[in-house]
């Protein structure tokens, strides 16, 4: 996402998200973040011809990263570009060496559940009252991202 983005995503935002959008600030700050040695920071988007039809963010802190958003145009759900955003914060997560990856997703936004478990993301616990003004809960889900390779060995009976 680079500075220009940011009027479309704020478009987008305000109407997937009408009661808690985050604020053109919001984005600079984020912004702020990703650019330059050190940067914490990676927001990606996608465009079909000059349309911006999904967004995402990712912040790290040493080991532990976390997806600050993802957002998809209602008429672009079911297409699999928020699994396509996702897998490409997980790559950056991945660069980032982050050990965890972490996320809060709305309580009654069943849809995202699903992509994030099938992502292999897993329900830890909730946060009352995240979403302002509306008083809504997050739930908190993490995803395990250093754990070490299963190898499989056949035993071959020599009796």
């Amino acid at each position: 996402m680079r500075w220009w983005d940011i009027d479309p995503v704020l478009a987008l935002e305000k109407d997937l998200f009408p009661d808690d959008a985050w604020s053109r600030g919001m984005f600079w700050s984020e912004l702020a973040h990703a650019r330059g040695v050190g940067s914490s920071r990676r927001y990606v988007v996608a465009y079909e011809g000059d349309r911006l039809v999904g967004y995402g963010g990712l912040a790290s802190s040493g080991d532990l990263a976390d997806v600050q958003t993802i957002a998809v145009a209602r008429d672009h759900w079911g297409t699999g570009l928020g699994a396509r955003l996702l897998t490409e914060l997980l790559r950056h997560a991945t660069a980032f060496e982050a050990a965890e990856v972490m996320l809060e997703v709305r309580v009654d936004n069943t849809r995202a559940q699903k992509l994030y478990e099938r992502f292999g993301f897993e329900p830890i616990g909730f946060r009352r009252g995240y979403y302002q003004p509306g008083n809504v809960d997050a739930l908190v889900m993490r995803l395990i991202t250093n754990q070490e390779p299963v190898h499989v060995t056949e035993e071959k009976n020599h009796g």
